[in-house]
């Protein structure tokens, strides 16, 4: 049989609802710690929007020459929205037709989302970080301010930190669901097969 278990079933459908998270929680942060900035400072990315201390950050930012941080540095804002729809609503006829071949496709949809995402934001740290105005008033030879891509790192006095926020976390759970589904699916497919003595 090709049809998916009904609990599996509710897990893709659970995986999909999660996903409408992206819509109304922010996906991405990160963080900056300084002796003038015990508090930190925080930029939220949304789906399609920034948030949080970013004029601050681009004050401080620019002494050392890196590149105003606005919503025009990601025109992945204009069209996230419609991606993570799609996926949404794949996910949602996964459950609905309850076919393996949808909850693969699905599964394999949000694999290439994550990878893409993660992708994306290291080339942006790479850029943000390595092209620096070379008339800047701040010049140390040799340093790039690349913020990690996950985790902590030292830039000059600051203490860097990026990684999953709300939604981001929300994400992780629906990806954990569905991997869950899949493998599931995968076994029952396998245990299925007909074995070599039985063949003979």
């Amino acid at each position: 049989m090709n049809n998916i278990s009904p609990s599996n079933r509710i897990l893709a459908l659970i995986a999909a609802a999660l996903m409408v998270s992206a819509y109304f929680t922010p996906l991405w942060q990160i963080s900056l710690w300084a002796p003038q900035y015990p508090e930190g400072l925080n930029m939220k990315i949304w789906i399609d929007r920034l948030s949080g201390d970013i004029e601050i950050i681009n004050g401080v930012n620019h002494y050392i020459g890196m590149k105003h941080i606005g919503v025009e540095m990601f025109p992945e804002f204009t069209y996230l929205i419609y991606v993570f729809g799609f996926i949404i609503g794949f996910g949602i006829l996964t459950a609905a037709i309850a076919k393996r071949w949808a909850l693969y496709t699905f599964f394999v949809m949000i694999v290439l989302l994550g990878i893409g995402v993660l992708t994306d934001m290291y080339l942006w740290g790479y850029d943000y970080g390595h092209n620096l105005d070379q008339t800047a008033a701040i010049k140390v030879p040799g340093m790039a301010y690349q913020p990690p891509l996950i985790g902590y790192k030292e830039l000059l006095n600051f203490l860097a930190y990026s990684g999953p926020d709300t939604g981001g976390w929300i994400l992780g759970v629906s990806a954990l669901l569905l991997t869950v589904a899949v493998f599931t699916e995968w076994r029952k497919k396998r245990n299925c097969l007909p074995s070599e003595n039985q063949i003979q």
